[in-house]
């Protein structure tokens, strides 16, 4: 693991919250770019999009607010993103080739990531928060942690962080 390490404090101390979720997904995700892109970080995201349940089928995700590129929507729950949806932990993901044939492949240049679970109060996952990085190892228990006490303070998530998966 490279070790990137990535500064969430003045994303933490901005009031991201809006009336509805939508523009709070939506606030977060260009947040998150300005902070992170690629072009600006090393180790820096490829991508950034939230997932969320498809309310026509209980076995897909649908793509929400995300940056800067296409993405697939919708995806079955086999994925990076459907595992954290389904265990409501989550996942930091070193290098996607350890996923074996469960990885969705939107960019083939993605080679790590890290997934976030939206908890609503009763602790059932609502939608996934999902990260991208061309570089293997790109995210850590930290990047995890920070990104649920973002969403928590954006009112998309409640409780403390779950206990962080990593593969």
């Amino acid at each position: 693991m490279r070790g990137y390490t990535r500064e969430y404090t003045a994303l933490l101390a901005d009031d991201l919250r809006t009336p509805d979720a939508h523009a709070t997904m939506t606030r977060i995700v260009d947040a998150l770019w300005g902070a992170f892109n690629r072009a600006t970080t090393a180790g820096g995201i490829s991508w950034i999009g939230f997932y969320l349940p498809d309310p026509a089928d209980a076995g897909v995700l649908v793509l929400g607010p995300r940056r800067d590129k296409p993405a697939c929507s919708p995806i079955g729950l086999h994925g990076a993103c459907g595992r954290c949806y389904t265990s409501g932990l989550p996942l930091v993901v070193t290098d996607v080739a350890n996923l074996g044939a469960g990885y969705i492949a939107c960019d083939a240049r993605d080679r790590s990531e890290v997934v976030v679970p939206l908890l609503d109060a009763w602790g059932r996952c609502t939608g996934v928060l999902d990260a991208d990085s061309y570089d293997t190892g790109a995210f850590a228990e930290h990047d995890a942690w920070q990104l649920h006490e973002l969403l928590c303070r954006a009112g998309l998530s409640h409780g403390q962080c779950p206990a962080v998966q990593t593969v």
